[in-house]
């Protein structure tokens, strides 16, 4: 493994981090922010089974990342979910491309893009980071790297993605949905899902993140998100907190969203102020495009208190810790 970070205590300097104020929680109407450690957040309703899957190992005292990796699995593995993993929709010419990257306390990280036939990105990219000298592969060569690291391939593309599909080559109309995980998409008339982006601290105060999906529907062939993009999708540092996205990944990596999350709160910014601030930025440089689009930051701090913020109405987050396990939280957003 590369040690391109050495882990470093917070410093008293940190304490400017100061948890979120009793008035805004009480208008939030949510629970105080912070709840020690262990402590796993991640994005969407369907993180509260991912969380689960992460408290096993957090509960007994392992890394986080190994947790966000179990994790994150789960939703890769629901067949029900149309944008995380197996089975997820597949691009305008009907490859089902996968993208993922994982980043530990140390600042080692691994991603793989646009990658076919396998299952798990997420483990993919943990290998790519624990295994090579690289942080992120691509497309054939991603796919040709995982079946010699063991995996195994396999056809993604299920009959129901297959059905939506073919029902969307009829107009072949491209249009993202604003929270489509609360709807329902016209081709096979089935709810659809975004972006998983997880971030644990472990037992030790160690932050780890994870981030996983299957992309937008019936994109571009070869295009690739923000999911897999370190400081655009995901980025942690253990000195300050990690930070997490979903969303429109192009206006994501337009800003280095979740880069810039972290470093807002390196000045001292809560998380849920840090996540807005970036939101705000995107709407700053194209008010246009952002008023018919959604993108929504998720974060946390070295202490444990996290927050998030979106464009639009109807971003959700699930939080779990040694007093709750299916807690899911409301962002506030911008509109």
């Amino acid at each position: 493994m590369y040690n391109r970070r050495k882990f470093i205590k917070l410093s008293a300097a940190g304490a400017s981090l100061a948890a979120l104020s009793a008035s805004k929680i009480a208008r939030a109407a949510t629970p105080p922010a912070t709840a020690g450690f262990p402590i796993v957040i991640s994005t969407w309703d369907f993180g509260i089974v991912a969380n689960k899957e992460a408290w096993k190992t957090l509960e007994k005292g392992g890394r986080a990342l190994d947790a966000v990796e179990a994790g994150v699995r789960i939703p890769e593995a629901d067949m029900n979910n149309h944008t995380v993993g197996r089975a997820g929709y597949p691009d305008r010419d009907g490859h089902v491309t996968l993208d993922a990257c994982i980043m530990d306390e140390f600042g080692n990280c691994g991603s793989v893009g646009a990658i076919e036939y396998i299952a798990h990105p997420i483990s993919v990219a943990r290998a790519v980071m624990e295994k090579t000298p690289h942080v992120m592969l691509v497309g054939d060569g991603a796919t040709q790297f995982a079946v010699e690291q063991g995996f195994k391939k396999e056809k993604l593309l299920t009959p129901e993605s297959e059905k939506a599909w073919k029902e969307w080559l009829k107009t072949a109309k491209y249009s993202p949905v604003i929270n489509i995980e609360n709807k329902q998409h016209a081709p096979g008339n089935q709810y659809n899902h975004d972006t998983i982006g997880m971030l644990a601290i472990d037992a030790k105060g160690n932050l780890s993140g994870a981030c996983t999906t299957s992309g937008m529907a019936f994109k571009l062939h070869g295009r690739v998100g923000d999911s897999p993009i370190i400081g655009a999708g995901l980025y942690v540092d253990n000195e300050v907190g990690g930070a997490t996205s979903t969303g429109v990944g192009e206006e994501v990596i337009r800003n280095v969203g979740s880069f810039l999350v972290v470093e807002l709160m390196r000045q001292g910014m809560s998380p849920e102020d840090a996540c807005k601030e970036a939101v705000h930025r995107i709407i700053k440089k194209k008010p246009d495009t952002a008023k018919n689009i959604q993108v929504g930051f998720l974060a946390i701090n070295k202490k444990g208190e996290y927050g998030a913020y979106a464009i639009q109405k109807g971003f959700s987050f699930a939080v779990c810790n040694a007093e709750k396990q299916d807690l899911l939280i409301p962002g506030k957003s911008f509109y």
